[in-house]
């Protein structure tokens, strides 16, 4: 008992003894939590302050000015805004108090009591996108942080991160300081795109209903209203469903924001969406047409900067593009004046391109005539739908068969009776005759089917396609049909492209129109096209050389483009119908016509045709056709052009590079690669011995004597670039080429190719639509 009692006192004063604190886990939780977000907190704030000190600055012009793009030509002259032309400003006293309503209600609801950011929205916002949904509001951004997008940023991708936002939210704050909310809501509703190159709410009205602001109904003006976050979608005359839905997205935020009635909301929603549309824009097509001139290049230059993540009608750039406006302007004269070409009639379309031959620049171009009443209207300049027919063989013939197989430019080919290989399809020339053995060179000024394929044929298509497409041309086929040996659907700007290469001895410069960007915040980015050597010196320079004579030879096929005491080469090339239509036009006509010729300065590609190549008038007739003297056109067309251009730069020769040399072969003054040189037999039979000293020495008499002295040691002394660019492959990589000191044998008929899957597509494969059209001649 005793020791009970004793056990019980010793348990009550251990219960009278301090006990330690309970640990309160919950509230370390909490109080760790909150410490966080003040971290947090503290850290974006000064994150914030840091982006704010390099925001730009924002004037109240910046803020009024129209936000369109200024584009100018080489010489940084303006050659239009967009859009600017058509605004007309409307001061906040004549906008009326509906149309103010119905924008801070779709927009910025809670507009007048924020001080320029809106932190309740921010979180609705973040929380909206938590949950996936857009809470059908953009985003977190206030009116006011709106304006300052439009004013100094832009809405490109690269604009749209945490520092342009904080920016945008310091900026904001600064606005609310210095400017009512009647003033920041005037700036917005005038500044906003509303499509169709139109800025401003009060131009849009005129341009949409032909009225004032202050005229149109509560449909009407909530349309406005809704139309800058989509302006294209939300065009009332292209896309009624989409604007019906976002007009009467706004009539409900108003209503929700008490500003309409119910019956108000609901008499706006039944009114038909494109009820007081305006018939036509005469006023505004008026202003647009003034960029008729540059109308092609100007398309293209904005659907450049579109494939760049700007936004041409929205971003306020200033964008310097490579345009010769002067260049331009005869360009457009040549085309839609009688100054310079008796053209048939109207419907006789070109299309024309300009290219800077050593940088790819493009100097001009224009994409058909008579077409004054449309703006960025089709293009042929750079539509890929037509045949370039026989401006393909310097870049996927004779080019590629130098290139890798060192011809020599009196290398002999078959112009015999011939098929497309594995296939019982003739190929045919012009006159529909063969005119037996000739030299490359001969083949290529007088544009002779047959010895072209043939020798697609020896150098192998896939040889030829990688060339050709290193010089723009964008072949796509896995196996290129034979019939491109005689023209394929590529554009004039691609033409242009590729020869400039042979322009400037072998460099390719992808062809582009915009030399710089400035964006609203100042911020400027170059562009310019890095050269590729695509081509050895020597292959260029023996192009060249032998298109001098397309021109300049009595047997040539494009004497027409002849400019006096100008040095320059070039090649016509003119593409037939099929069998299928032939006898519904006379036995000469032509489907298209080009003409495609340089100088050291300039490229320029012509094509010529009818939009329909095979429209009939009322009665039944083809009146799609080109005649023989239509054919010549795009000759003319080039001799013009090239003349004025030639006036305003330098004449000068090309200089033959160490890499090539000299021999007269029938009184003819020919060129092989040094290293290369061809006995009669060699170049008769297509076999591509590799000379060595002794056989070019033996051989070297029917060279001068300083040329033919320059052997193996002026090859060895060509630059690296030139001597690695392509003549290892021809003994190398694939089984096209021959092995390393011989060209497999051709004789005079259809060279087989080495490569066994190449022998084995060309004895199974069946002709393309194309190949069965080429039967028919093409020049």
């Amino acid at each position: 008992m005793a020791g009970n009692n004793e056990q019980n006192s010793r348990v009550a004063r251990k219960r009278q003894q301090p006990q330690p604190p309970k640990k309160h886990w919950f509230r370390r939780i909490v109080l760790a939590i909150v410490a966080l977000v003040f971290i947090v907190g503290l850290a974006g704030a000064g994150l914030f302050f840091y982006y704010a000190q390099s925001a730009p600055k924002i004037t109240e012009d910046s803020m009024r000015s129209e936000n369109s793009t200024r584009i100018y030509d080489a010489n940084k002259q303006l050659i239009t805004s967009l859009g600017s032309n058509n605004r007309q400003y409307v001061k906040s006293s004549d906008i009326p108090a509906t149309l103010k309503k119905a924008v801070v209600s779709i927009e910025d609801r809670r507009f007048y009591r924020h001080k320029g950011v809106d932190y309740y929205r921010i979180i609705g916002a973040a929380l909206g996108n938590l949950k996936g949904s857009s809470l059908g509001m953009q985003g977190g951004s206030t009116l006011t942080m709106q304006l300052i997008k439009l004013s100094v940023f832009s809405t490109s991708t690269s604009d749209r991160n945490l520092k342009v936002k904080a920016q945008e939210a310091w900026l904001a704050l600064n606005v609310e300081k210095h400017f009512s909310k009647s003033q920041i809501l005037e700036f917005y509703i005038n500044k906003v795109y509303m499509g169709n190159g139109i800025y401003g709410m009060g131009t849009a009205a005129k341009y949409y209903y032909g009225k004032s602001l202050s005229e149109l109904n509560l449909s009407q003006l909530a349309l406005l209203a809704g139309m800058p976050q989509s302006p294209t979608y939300y065009d009332p005359t292209t896309y009624p469903q989409y604007a019906k839905n976002r007009r009467n997205l706004v009539l409900k935020a108003m209503y929700d924001n008490n500003e309409i009635s119910k019956s108000q909301e609901t008499a706006a929603m039944a009114t038909n969406v494109k009820s007081g549309l305006a018939s036509t824009h005469k006023s505004f097509q008026k202003q647009q047409k003034k960029n008729k001139i540059a109308d092609a290049y100007l398309k293209e230059v904005i659907a450049d900067l579109q494939d760049k993540g700007y936004s041409p009608y929205k971003d306020g750039l200033k964008v310097y593009t490579n345009l010769n406006m002067n260049a331009q302007r005869r360009l457009y004269n040549i085309a839609n004046t009688s100054t310079y070409v008796n053209y048939p009639n109207d419907r006789f379309q070109l299309g024309v391109s300009v290219v800077d031959s050593y940088t790819g620049k493009v100097s001009a171009m224009i994409g058909s005539r008579k077409h004054t009443d449309v703006t960025y209207g089709t293009n042929r300049a750079v539509q890929t739908d037509r045949s370039n027919a026989s401006t393909m063989k310097p870049i996927l013939d004779y080019g590629p068969a130098i290139e890798y197989h060192s011809w020599p430019t009196y290398k002999t080919v078959a112009d015999t009776k011939y098929n497309y290989p594995g296939t019982d399809i003739s190929v045919n020339d012009f006159d529909n005759k063969t005119l037996g053995n000739m030299t490359m060179r001969q083949a290529l000024v007088q544009s002779r089917n047959i010895p072209a394929v043939k020798t697609l044929e020896t150098v192998g298509r896939t040889k030829a396609k990688q060339f050709a497409n290193s010089l723009g041309m964008n072949l796509k086929d896995k196996t290129i049909p034979y019939s491109y040996a005689i023209g394929a659907n590529v554009s004039s700007l691609q033409v242009a492209g590729a020869y400039a290469a042979f322009a400037n001895g072998g460099t390719y410069h992808k062809p582009y129109y915009i030399n710089q960007v400035t964006t609203q915040d100042g911020e400027s980015t170059s562009y310019s096209s890095s050269g590729k050597r695509v081509m050895k010196k020597s292959t260029a320079y023996m192009i060249t050389d032998m298109l001098k004579g397309v021109i300049n030879s009595a047997t040539g096929t494009a004497t027409t483009a002849k400019i006096s005491g100008v040095y320059q080469a070039g090649k016509t090339g003119t593409d037939g119908y099929p069998d299928s239509f032939k006898h519904k036009v006379p036995s000469s006509a032509n489907m298209d016509s080009w003409m495609a010729g340089y100088t050291k300065n300039y490229s320029v590609a012509v094509w010529t045709g009818y939009a329909n190549a095979y429209e009939r008038d009322s009665n039944g007739n083809a009146i799609g056709y080109l005649t023989s003297a239509d054919s010549r056109i795009a000759q003319v067309i080039y001799r013009e052009m090239m003349t004025y251009l030639q006036e305003h730069s330098p004449n000068s020769d090309w200089t033959r590079p160490s890499s090539v040399a000299e021999t007269k072969k029938n009184g003819v003054a020919e060129l092989y690669v040094v290293g290369h040189l061809f006995s009669d037999a060699e170049a008769s039979s297509g076999t591509n011995a590799k000379s060595s000293s002794s056989s070019h020495s033996s051989s070297s008499t029917a060279s001068s004597s300083s040329e033919s002295a320059s052997s193996s040691s002026s090859h060895e002394a060509e630059s690296s670039s030139e001597s690695s660019s392509s003549e290892s492959e021809a003994s190398s990589s694939e089984s096209e080429a021959s092995s390393s000191s011989s060209e497999s044998s051709s004789s005079s008929s259809a060279p087989a190719e080495s490569s066994s899957a190449e022998s084995a597509e060309s004895s199974s494969s069946a002709p393309t639509d194309n190949e069965q059209n080429s039967q028919d001649p093409t020049r």
